[in-house]
């Protein structure tokens, strides 16, 4: 984990409770976690069940790996360090977007292994619900879809620490959920996320 530089700071506690956010919004913070390889379709399902859960009166807010790397993380390239220290400060934002009562769709690349447990840990400290979505999808796949050009810029030396090509993806071990891309439809992915949800007690029908 990241060291604590600064000195002489203490947590400043409120007297609003995280149960009483709960209570305002009638629902429980939670980060959803979405992972894969670019052009799997993380952002898409993500922007699909916020769609569909602010339907169902649920407040949720997402957090995008290109939106993030414009302005937190703006400062952060695609090194195996700065990807680290992305996912964490990634992560420490979504714990505090859980703990004000949120649903909070974190939607990034994330390939090692560690970097999604260190943020899965954090939350499971502060006793906040972390669900890492595999968004499951070959190679070939994303490299057919290639909706940003990436992989062909990639391929042709233009960009490098691509992952997948010539950088690293660890794939989750034992994810909450498991979305295979290739073979089912968006529809049934957002069901599949908003089902294990509502079997979770994090949202009420």
């Amino acid at each position: 984990m990241t060291e604590q530089k600064a000195t002489n700071v203490h947590w400043h506690a409120g007297t609003v409770t995280q149960q009483d956010r709960h209570t305002l919004l009638q629902q429980k913070g939670a980060t959803l976690w979405f992972t894969g390889l670019s052009g799997s379709g993380k952002s898409t399902i993500a922007v699909a069940v916020e769609a569909e859960l602010f339907k169902r009166n649920k407040l949720s807010y997402r957090l995008d790996g290109d939106n993030i790397r414009m302005g937190i993380n703006k400062n952060l390239g695609f090194s195996d360090q700065d990807r680290t220290e992305n996912i964490r400060r990634i992560g420490e934002v979504s714990k505090l977007f859980v703990d004000a009562g949120l649903i909070t769709l974190s939607s990034f690349i994330s390939p090692f292994r560690e970097d999604r447990d260190q943020v899965r840990q954090l939350h499971a400290d502060a006793g906040y619900p972390f669900i890492e979505i595999f968004v499951d999808c070959s190679l070939e796949e994303a490299e057919k879809r290639d909706p940003k050009g990436l992989y062909a810029k990639a391929r042709a030396g233009e960009i490098k620490h691509f992952t997948g090509i010539d950088s690293a993806y660890e794939a989750p071990e034992a994810p909450e959920i498991h979305l295979y891309t290739d073979t089912t439809s968006l529809d049934q992915e957002v069901d599949i996320i908003i089902q294990y949800l509502l079997e979770h007690g994090l949202i009420t029908p």
